[in-house]
């Protein structure tokens, strides 16, 4: 049995709730910095800020959280950033998950808590990625692990772009260790594939999950600097193309790539299924599905 975590516990939700206040005022900062281009003339975006509730199935608090949100800004045509502290007890599907995963106990005692930042963008210019990102920790009286990462959904590809994402994460994930970041990149390319269509869903990034190597400081460090990579791997791409210019048949492409997206979201993403699976908030959930798609 774990005990004595609610310190660990209580940090962790503090750094993921300051780490979604530094990535929203970073890209409001975008928004009121676009003074060129063709969107230019819209409204500066700003996010808005809603709390989620859960609540277990006799009725009880089970946490929530707040989903922060911005719609058809000029630079941002949606994106969110989430964050949860949920709490209680699994359900039996969701103990059998868990059991497959090696945690043993969950029959006997299925309490759980999890914390953690989501985050995905939609971009007005097809030329502008689309990016994911998350973190977050996970507890049981008999286990505790931290998970993410974060990883570039461009539809038009530039190699450039996608050099500097990934040399900014292995640049904060080689103090932890000189074989981290190809590992997490492998886990990456792996997670983020979408078998119907025989193809990744972006330009890969890096992502980890059940990482617990007993030091919960280090492990919550690693995780940290997760977080930290984001903003200076994505912004600078960001600021490079939001003035290129783009045709119909550009735009045509970023809404099939965003069908693309939407697919493994719906289909594959862990996150989703847990979160629909144990009862929050489902606007919340679904925050990253983008506001317009297309399919061929």
């Amino acid at each position: 049995m774990l005990g004595g975590f609610e310190t660990e516990k209580a940090t962790a939700a503090a750094w993921f709730a300051d780490l979604r206040d530094q990535i929203v005022a970073g890209f409001e900062g975008l928004e009121q910095s676009q003074t060129e281009g063709p969107t230019a003339d819209k409204p500066a975006g700003v996010f808005e800020r809603t709390e989620t509730k859960r609540t277990a199935d006799d009725g009880s608090d089970a946490g929530g959280g707040v989903m922060s949100v911005m719609r058809n800004g000029r630079v941002f045509e949606k994106i969110g950033v989430n964050t949860s502290e949920v709490y209680g007890e699994l359900g039996p599907a969701a103990q059998k998950a868990m059991a497959a995963r090696g945690v043993p106990g969950m029959e006997d005692d299925p309490r759980f808590w999890a914390s953690g930042i989501s985050l995905v963008a939609h971009m007005q210019n097809p030329h502008a990625p689309a990016v994911h990102m998350n973190t977050r920790m996970f507890w049981t009286p008999h286990a505790w692990w931290f998970g993410g990462g974060s990883d570039l959904n461009p539809c038009i590809e530039y190699d450039e772009d996608t050099a500097h994402f990934h040399n900014t994460q292995k640049a904060h994930l080689d103090p932890h260790g000189a074989d981290l970041y190809p590992k997490l990149k492998a886990w990456a390319d792996e997670y983020f594939y979408i078998p119907h269509r025989n193809r990744a869903r972006g330009v890969g990034g890096i992502f980890m999950d059940d990482r617990c190597t007993g030091d919960w400081a280090a492990d919550f460090a690693l995780t940290q600097d997760i977080g930290r990579a984001f903003l200076s791997a994505y912004v600078p791409l960001v600021e490079k193309r939001r003035n290129t210019p783009w045709s119909e048949a550009d735009k045509d492409t970023q809404l099939v790539h965003r069908g693309l997206y939407a697919e493994y979201n719906l289909v594959y993403d862990r996150g989703t299924k847990f979160g629909l699976a144990t009862g929050h908030d489902a606007n919340a959930v679904l925050m990253s599905l983008p506001p317009m798609a297309k399919w061929v």
